[in-house]
């Protein structure tokens, strides 16, 4: 098994679904325009996207061993290349939510396996801090990339003709799949327990870890966050920016670039400053910017605007937000899993999964709900309560993690 061949078929993977998964923001503004739905109908779409994920993590994620990583991978890839195919056809709203059913279930997948193998080819914290956050920085790129593919079909003349995007999504779905399926694995890592009961329960043990606690409450707040900016960021360029559809679609890309930037950043930091340091300083910036840089975004006198250069350049600074919040959400997964044995992998990344989901679903349903009745230019506001509650969590973590990490890196160290 070359660990390099694997790390570049997870980069991959986790590219395609980047892709797909955060095309959810510019679809729910394609439904408000084409299939005649409302804020809050069309925010429906996160849900149709993260429950799924939510459900099948948590039903799939302790028994995936079993089933093993590359066999779950290459499942995942053949159902979204069709899910892909059937939107094309489609073309309607009931389309659209089996799009992101069919996403979310297969992503449950990819995730719980990426995740796992990380441990798998990684030797100690700081690899893993490192390479979680460049997978997931690659991750960011393909959402950003998204935010260019999708105003690259559309057309001012022709409603239908972003659909063709998805012939284009479904072909990259189809040239990961064949690599994964060349690609050469060893036989798979430790199975948690002695039957397919055996390995539920070992999940649900986990729970009873305060560690596990803190940590779940701290993604849940995490990705709430980030889902409610990026979902409803190309909204609020629309209503209170009052940008054309297709700039305002890739402005939203200026957060995904810098999310992207900022989690390879973290990956080279990381290697020499202590995560908690790093964490730190990145929401106390992330809650400066909010405060400081979004009430001039709402004030600003926006002319007629026909590209990219003509936005003035407070317009480009709320996005900067991803840089600093960036960091959080790799860090906190690298640091957790980096704190228990590999056999528990696979079952924590389940927990990681369900409530990364049920934050995103969250989030976005909130922040729609704000967007209608506080208004456009007040809804991101709020985001402030979470990141206070996760300056706190990061602070927990880093003690109950202490003991723990401590005893992993003798282990690796002696081997």
């Amino acid at each position: 098994m070359k660990k390099s061949t694997i790390k570049l078929a997870m980069y991959l993977n986790y590219f395609v679904f980047a892709i797909l998964l955060n095309s959810v923001g510019i679809v729910i503004l394609k439904a408000q325009k084409n299939y005649g739905v409302d804020e809050l109908q069309a925010s429906i779409l996160e849900a149709f996207k993260d429950l799924p994920i939510a459900i099948v993590s948590f039903l799939i994620a302790s028994f995936l061993p079993r089933i093993g990583y590359k066999k779950a991978m290459l499942i995942g890839l053949a159902l979204v290349s069709a899910a892909c195919v059937a939107m094309y056809f489609g073309n309607s709203f009931s389309a659209a939510k089996v799009l992101f059913a069919t996403v979310g279930v297969s992503f449950a997948l990819i995730k719980v396996s990426v995740y796992s193998l990380i441990g798998t080819v990684t030797e100690n914290q700081k690899e893993h801090n490192s390479l979680m956050s460049s997978i997931e920085g690659v991750f960011m790129i393909g959402i950003a990339l998204a935010y260019f593919l999708f105003p690259a079909f559309n057309s001012e003349t022709d409603p239908n003709a972003w659909l063709n995007v998805y012939w284009l999504l479904a072909a990259i779905s189809l040239l990961s799949f064949s690599f994964l399926f060349f690609t050469k694995f060893e036989k798979q890592t430790e199975i948690p327990g002695v039957d397919l009961l055996d390995d539920f329960k070992q999940m649900f043990k986990l729970f009873a870890k305060l560690l596990t606690i803190v940590f779940v409450i701290s993604a849940f707040l995490f990705v709430m966050i980030e889902q409610g900016i990026m979902t409803w960021l190309p909204t609020f360029n629309d209503k209170v920016l009052h940008l054309p559809e297709n700039i305002s679609i890739m402005m939203a890309s200026i957060l995904a670039i810098s999310l992207a930037a900022g989690r390879l950043l973290a990956g080279v930091i990381t290697k020499s400053i202590n995560w908690i340091w790093v964490l730190t300083f990145c929401i106390i910036m992330a809650m400066l910017l909010v405060v400081f840089v979004l009430p001039r975004t709402v004030g600003l006198e926006v002319k007629d605007i026909n590209s990219l250069s003509d936005i003035p350049l407070m317009g480009f600074a709320f996005p900067l937000v991803g840089l600093f919040i960036a960091p959080i959400y790799p860090l906190l997964n690298s640091v957790v899993l980096s704190a228990l044995p590999n056999k528990l992998h696979s079952s924590m990344t389940g927990l990681i999964v369900v409530f990364s989901a049920l934050g995103g679903t969250l989030g976005s349903r909130v922040i729609g709900y704000l967007f209608k009745n506080e208004g456009p230019e007040n809804a991101f506001y709020y985001t402030l309560i979470p990141m206070s509650l996760l300056l706190v969590s990061f602070f927990i973590l880093k003690k109950l993690t202490a003991d723990s990490t401590g005893v992993l890196e003798v282990k690796n160290n002696s081997h």
